[in-house]
């Protein structure tokens, strides 16, 4: 054990945060208290704590800090606040890089739309926006079915302020045609109201509005309205009558399940809007050393603590600690105020039982998928003779033409799956115009190693796109830095094999004659193709880029006159080199920034 037992007696008896920290000073753990003392000591008393993860992570703890605060209240925010920041291995960390898939409606706008938006943690302002949807499907099923009931524009603002006459949509009944004013205003927002109240589950709302309008259209003897309206009333019965009530009591509640072995955690979200059940979402977690309680009441305030609207109710399967602070602190500042239960009897019990079925569900998939991917790592050792199971695999591939503007990049899957975040991209220096694989490969891999090295962040395999001679290179690379701990294979594309999709994959390894070829139901050929394209896509991404980006510079910069501001002004005002290139000189001279004598020059020379 690192830590030593008798600094416990020194801790305050006070409400705060603790933070358990490794030899290195990483944080490990952070965790709340009433009593620190008290709490802290069950971590290091033998049989006070039965969870799986403590003796791990006790075993990792060299240092406990502690910062003392005011209330329960202020600990549990501290608390939130601190796992964000240090993103301790044993704490349950919402990854708050996922995009939500919402339907948008620009209520504010003259004419609003309805359109499939993303956006990460709070949606901006200015629009209401429905969901989120488990998928991009799911919510364009949504925006098309709305469209044929509910003729809002489709067309961009740009669009609607151009057009002379309606387009197609209005002659199939989909849009009223606000564009050419074959509407009124207030026809126009009845739709975005109607809209609004069925996103919101306010359907029987809806129907009993239109079922009065209808009315009054066949009273006016304008039977073609009224004939349209009904049309539009069947289309909603018929859709309530494909929907099934799960929730009768009508309100907005998200339904949580848990489901956990050991250290690994699945959460699942069960959404209901107005009495139905419209998606689901699963939250993996791993290394939790938390306690169920702890494990909730830590997701739940991350989950909600960005969102733009609450839910009216949140129901959980078992106890959350700290459950009067977290709706004290997620119904602050806005208009409706949340309320955590955790139901004992009735439908919110059944739609709990539900929700802790689906997390089981979710789990047991998770745990297949990754059993698939242990398995065709473990294959891949076996089958390349590796001296090191594969957890890191580490891709590079070179891009240029004709030796310009020569790039590389490194892409990483760690235990099977992308790690985006280690991804590198490369300009290569060696071999400036001269098309010259083997000295990129050198380049990069001698820099990405020697810097690894340094920092001891070193992978398991080393793969490189192409055949024996880039293994070579990568061998004599690793050679020359003195490290032996790290395998190399190369991976190149069996030659001869390019007609109607039969290419497959030659896998070159060190000091073996024939490369191996791999069967095409393998899943070490699936998983190598996924990484050396994943690496070949990220490097001619980047090529382009660097190719455009010469492309503009040889245009403008060699311009006496114009500048990084005046290039930046020319081609926001004309959209395009091509642009400029046919702007005439009156045109030219009306360019922000863009003098007479400017406009002059450019047109001499962009001829």
């Amino acid at each position: 054990m690192l830590f030593d037992v008798n600094k416990l007696k020194l801790l305050p008896q006070k409400t705060g945060v603790y933070i358990m920290k490794s030899r290195k000073g990483i944080v490990l753990y952070v965790g709340k208290a009433k009593n620190l003392r008290q709490r802290v000591r069950q971590y290091f008393s033998e049989g006070r704590d039965n969870r799986e993860m403590i003796p791990l992570l006790v075993s990792q703890v060299a240092d406990i800090e502690t910062i003392i605060v005011g209330s329960e209240k202020e600990a549990f925010l501290l608390e939130n606040t601190l796992i964000k920041k240090y993103k301790p291995k044993y704490n349950v960390l919402l990854k708050d890089d996922k995009t939500y898939i919402a339907l948008k409606i620009n209520h504010k706008h003259k004419w609003p739309m309805l359109q499939i938006a993303r956006y990460r943690g709070q949606p901006k302002p200015g629009a209401l926006y429905f969901g989120p949807y488990t998928s991009a499907g799911a919510a364009r099923m949504t925006l098309d079915l709305l469209n044929r009931i509910f003729p809002l524009r489709q067309c961009s603002d740009q669009e609607l302020k151009r057009r002379s006459r309606p387009c197609i949509l209005h002659g199939m009944k989909r849009c009223i045609a606000p564009c050419v004013n074959l509407c009124s205003k207030e026809e126009y927002d009845d739709h975005v109201s109607r809209t609004i109240k069925f996103l919101k589950g306010k359907d029987k709302e809806v129907l009993k509005e239109l079922y009065a309008a209808m009315q009054k259209y066949s009273d006016a003897l304008e039977f073609e309205r009224a004939h349209d309206i009904y049309m539009t009333i069947k289309q909603i019965e018929k859709t309530i009558e494909k929907q099934h009530v799960d929730n009768p009591l009508g309100i907005d509640t998200d339904a949580f399940g848990l489901y956990r072995q050991a250290d690994e955690v699945t959460v699942s979200q069960l959404i209901f809007r107005g009495g139905k059940l419209v998606g689901s979402r699963n939250f993996q977690f791993n290394n939790v050393a938390q306690d169920n309680e702890d494990v909730l009441s830590s997701f739940v305030l991350q989950h909600y603590e960005k969102r733009g609207e609450l839910p009216c109710e949140v129901l959980l399967p078992e106890k959350c600690g700290s459950k009067q602070q977290i709706e004290e602190i997620l119904s602050e500042d806005r208009p409706r105020k949340l309320r955590i239960l955790v139901p004992v009897r009735g439908e919110k019990v059944a739609m709990v039982k539900l929700a802790n079925e689906n997390a089981k569900g979710a789990f047991d998939q998770g745990k297949d998928k990754q059993a698939i991917r242990e398995r065709t790592l473990m294959e891949m050792q076996e089958k390349f003779k590796l001296t090191k199971y594969p957890r890191r695999i580490e891709c590079f591939d070179n891009s240029n033409i004709s030796g310009e503007e020569p790039v590389s990049s490194m892409v990483v899957f760690s235990d099977g799956e992308k790690d985006s975040k280690r991804y590198r991209k490369y300009k290569i220096k060696a071999g400036a115009g001269v098309p010259d694989d083997y000295a990129a490969m050198y380049e990069v891999l001698s820099r990405r190693y020697k810097r690894a090295k340094e920092e001891n962040d070193l992978p398991d395999l080393i793969v490189v796109d192409g055949g024996k001679g880039q293994l070579n290179v990568a061998l004599r690379v690793l050679e020359e830095l003195n490290i032996i701990t790290v395998n190399v294979i190369g991976v190149a594309k069996e030659q001869g094999r390019h007609d109607r999709g039969l290419t497959s994959e030659q896998v070159f390894l060190p000091n073996v004659k024939d490369p191996i070829i791999l069967r095409k139901n393998s899943q070490v050929l699936f998983l190598l193709q996924q990484i050396r394209d994943e690496a070949h896509r990220v490097a001619i991404t980047f090529h382009r880029k660097r190719r455009q980006k010469k492309v503009l510079k040889s245009v403008l910069d060699d311009i006496p006159g114009i500048g990084p501001n005046k290039k930046k002004a020319l081609l926001k005002h004309f959209g395009s080199i091509k642009n400029i290139k046919k702007a005439s000189l009156e045109e030219l001279e009306q360019a922000p920034g863009i003098s007479k004598g400017n406009a002059a020059t450019i047109k001499q020379l962009l001829v």
